[in-house]
């Protein structure tokens, strides 16, 4: 029997760290924010400098541009949603309809993702009630290694 062992769990709240004591502490703690709304972490690889590209994709449907704010604050970044109450979901008497089901979420949320050193928020997209935010880690030029020459005569 091959059992199979996944990390997938350490990596869900974070992005761009590679160190696994700073991972396997997040996973062990408890999410406190439930499972609202799903999302998807995706790395895309190194480009020629060796800078990461990543992806976190949120399942938002329902939400528009206004209803959704993104800050990225040192090493933390928090999406937040609230949906304003429009006139079908106020249910104001004019309206002659009524909610046989209702399984399309309208509640306000918030996510936190911690971000490694050098992570910056490229760009955010909503498009098709996908909430598309593109991460990127540049490392500064002072903290990239360097190769050192070394001085003297050779013998």
């Amino acid at each position: 029997m091959n059992a199979e062992f996944s990390l997938a769990p350490l990596f869900r709240h974070s992005v761009g760290f590679d160190r696994f004591n700073e991972l396997f502490d997040s996973a062990l703690r408890a999410d406190q924010s439930g499972s609202f709304p799903p999302y998807d972490i995706v790395r895309e690889g190194k480009g020629p400098e060796g800078e990461d590209r990543y992806r976190i994709v949120m399942a938002v449907a329902g939400y528009r541009r206004d209803d959704i704010e993104i800050v990225a604050r040192e090493n933390k970044l928090t999406v937040q949603g609230s949906q304003q109450a429009s006139k079908q979901d106020a249910g104001e008497p004019d309206q002659q309809q009524t909610w046989l089901h209702r399984g399309i979420a309208r509640r306000d949320f918030e996510r936190h993702f911690r971000l490694a050193d050098h992570v910056y928020v490229e760009s955010a997209d909503l498009q098709d009630g996908l909430l598309e935010i593109r991460l990127k880690r540049e490392i500064p030029e002072e903290r990239r290694p360097r190769v050192i020459a070394i001085n003297g005569s050779a013998h």
